[in-house]
């Protein structure tokens, strides 16, 4: 099918309200990213270590089975993407949506996340207190494990208690990449 087809067909789909959750990819120093929005905002931000068909099987068994790759919905969330990992943006104007997010803890932890600035990090204890139970530091890294939207929401800015990194569901890799491009310190993953 040619390009034209391919829009004719996505204009319609949209026209006829048969798509709920439009994704597309992005290449870059971390790899192959997997990206998904509604009409509410992004809801998925998947590295290259995870399987594109599950990513894809979970937004639609969660959210919608009208998943449709639809690169131009997304274009302003590659835009920022790209500009952040080219170290030209520090803040994401997108709005999030956040319907994959688990629990109300889980959306608190990440909230807080969300705060931290860039440049900046804190600690799973600090992002458990700031979500309202400083007691939760392992329900804290998990509920950063779960993160739906990494990179966006700043989950690699939390770090263990005395500094190390902790875990990632990027992986390790990408998060000293993160890391290092907010401390001015790029290098390649």
């Amino acid at each position: 099918m040619n390009t034209a087809m391919q829009a004719e067909l996505l204009r319609r789909a949209r026209e006829e309200g048969l798509v709920d959750v439009a994704y597309t990819t992005l290449d870059g120093p971390l790899g192959t990213l997997l990206l998904a929005s509604t009409d509410k905002g992004l809801v998925r931000v998947a590295f290259a270590n995870e399987s594109e068909d599950e990513v894809l099987q979970e937004l639609s068994d969660k959210l919608s089975p009208r998943v449709l790759e639809s690169p131009a919905r997304l274009e302003t969330v590659r835009r920022e993407l790209t500009e952040y990992l080219e170290g030209s943006r520090q803040e994401f104007d997108l709005p999030l949506d956040w319907r994959l997010v688990r629990s109300d803890f889980t959306r608190r932890v990440l909230e807080a996340t969300e705060r931290i600035p860039y440049g900046a990090t804190s600690t799973y204890r600090d992002v458990a207190d700031a979500a309202g139970n400083v007691r939760a530091v392992r329900a804290a890294g998990s509920a950063l494990g779960s993160n739906p939207i990494p990179v966006v929401v700043p989950c690699h800015r939390v770090l263990r208690t005395g500094g190390d990194l902790g875990g990632y569901g990027g992986t390790l890799p990408r998060k000293v990449f993160l890391l290092d491009l907010e401390a001015g310190r790029p290098h390649l993953v």
